[in-house]
C-alpha cells in the first residue's frame, strides 16, 4: 500500500455501518478469511484484521479467522460456499440513516480493547 494521509480506522466488523460492510461483501466476494493480515496493535498484542480501503478511509477491520469464517457462514448474503450470492445488491444499504460517519459509532467494548486509529 502506498504511502496515504486517508484517516486509519481500526473497528469490528460488527460496528461498521451497514454499508460500509456491504461494501466490504463486494469487495471480497469469496469471503474473508483468506484476506486477513495480521500486525502488533499499540499495546503489543498481535492483531489480525481485514483490510479494506475507501476513498476516504483505510480500514482495519479485527476479526480473528474463526470469526472471519462465521460471518460469511452466518450471513444470509453468502451462499453455503461461502461465495457471495450473485443477487447480492449493495443498494439495500444505501442511504441507510442510522450513522452519518463511522466516527459517531458508539463502542460498547472493555476500556483495554478501545477503537485505535492507526
Amino acid at each position: 500500500m502506498a504511502a496515504s494521509n486517508k484517516p486509519r480506522i481500526v473497528k469490528d466488523y460488527d460496528k461498521l455501518p451497514l454499508d460500509v460492510q456491504g461494501q466490504i461483501k463486494i469487495a471480497y466476494p469469496a469471503g474473508f478469511a483468506g484476506n486477513l493480515i495480521t500486525y502488533i496493535d499499540a499495546k503489543g498484542k498481535v492483531v489480525s484484521a481485514l483490510p479494506y480501503e475507501t476513498d476516504d478511509h483505510y480500514y482495519l477491520v479485527r476479526m480473528t479467522l474463526e470469526e472471519a469464517n462465521n460471518i460469511v457462514e452466518n450471513d444470509d448474503d453468502f451462499g453455503d460456499d461461502g461465495i457471495l450470492r450473485d443477487d447480492f445488491a449493495l443498494q439495500e444499504f444505501e442511504g441507510h440513516d442510522d450513522v452519518d460517519d463511522v466516527d459517531d459509532i458508539p463502542d460498547d467494548v472493555p476500556e483495554d480493547d478501545d477503537d485505535d486509529d492507526i
